[in-house]
């Protein structure tokens, strides 16, 4: 099997050519590929694949073998892919994944070696992602908001609204301690939880107690934050199905939807992830997130399954 090893500031995957290759069984092949010490080592396999309703079709399957539905930094590595190895002419691409089709802008870098070449093409240096509305309705997330702590409820009725009710900085207890939560879907789950020290966070410890939590019927991304201005929040984030990465785009734009929920920042902000940072604005007036940041190829190989 043909593959190229691509990472978004540090959010690695393995990515297939579907048009050229065939993978048989991919949940056992992305265990293969992900395994750090017998496999190429990343933090799931991304298939490229045609699409009759988009020019793309991202599948995704994470370290375990699960099927993810969206990868913010892995469709981003899509679009660098299809446009440096020439599947596309196109700086506008649509890509389609398991949470619906995504609309990105490709920034082409020139080559610095030739740069006034006429026939060079350049690569993608840079790539914008319309990742689409935040979803807030627990029941759409999913998230099981009776295990919250009860807010004032003074009817049956009042107690089926609150059901319905965002999960704004509600508290949940999670290993004898009460965490106050905000909870968003951007096409996967995420449950953000402001910390006092991300960098001194046991991550190893807490993240599966929250990946397992009862509130979560489809487990859940969580991503552990630190305000640090109205324009600056840094976050360390451990991800259903491969345990702590150095980055989540997905996870980045919830994490400033929750922010901005909570009037913590303004609507644009930058999030600093252990990998790079990522550019994130939440058009309020479109209900539109959309994400800004590189992607980067290391190396091709071929591997025998």
């Amino acid at each position: 099997m043909k593959f190229t090893k691509m990472h978004g500031i540090g959010n690695d995957y393995v990515y297939v050519n579907c048009f050229q290759e065939i993978v048989e069984n991919p949940p056992q092949v992305a265990i293969r590929v992900s395994d750090r010490h017998f496999g190429i080592g990343s933090d799931g396999l991304i298939l490229i694949k045609p699409s009759d309703r988009a020019d793309f079709q991202m599948e995704m399957y994470n370290a375990d073998g699960s099927l993810g539905a969206m990868c913010g930094n892995g469709i981003r590595c899509v679009a660098k892919y299809v446009y440096d190895y020439g599947l596309t002419d196109k700086k506008q691409i649509s890509v389609e994944t398991a949470s619906g089709i995504k609309y990105l802008d490709l920034t082409i870098e020139q080559s610095r070696q030739d740069p006034d070449c006429a026939n060079a093409r350049g690569k993608v240096s840079l790539v914008r992602v319309d990742m689409g509305a935040p979803i807030l309705e627990p029941v759409q997330i999913p998230v099981d908001s009776s295990v919250f702590h009860p807010l004032s409820v003074i009817s049956s009725e009042d107690d089926t609204r609150m059901a319905a009710r965002p999960i704004i900085s509600r508290e949940m207890l999670v290993d004898s301690k009460t965490y106050a939560v905000t909870c968003v879907s951007m096409g996967n789950p995420h449950c953000i939880v402001p910390v006092e020290d991300v960098d001194a966070l046991e991550i190893e410890k807490i993240g599966p107690l929250f990946e397992t939590h009862p509130a979560f019927p489809d487990r859940v991304n969580t991503e552990f934050i630190k305000v640090i201005d109205r324009h600056t929040v840094q976050m360390r984030v451990w991800e259903r199905g491969s345990g702590e990465t150095l980055a989540c785009g997905t996870g980045a734009c919830a994490v400033a939807v929750a922010c901005t929920l909570n009037k913590w920042t303004d609507n644009e902000v930058t999030v600093k992830l252990r990998g790079g940072d990522l550019r994130i604005t939440w058009d309020r007036e479109q209900n539109t997130v959309y994400m800004t940041g590189p992607a980067t190829t290391v190396f091709d190989g071929e591997m025998i399954l």
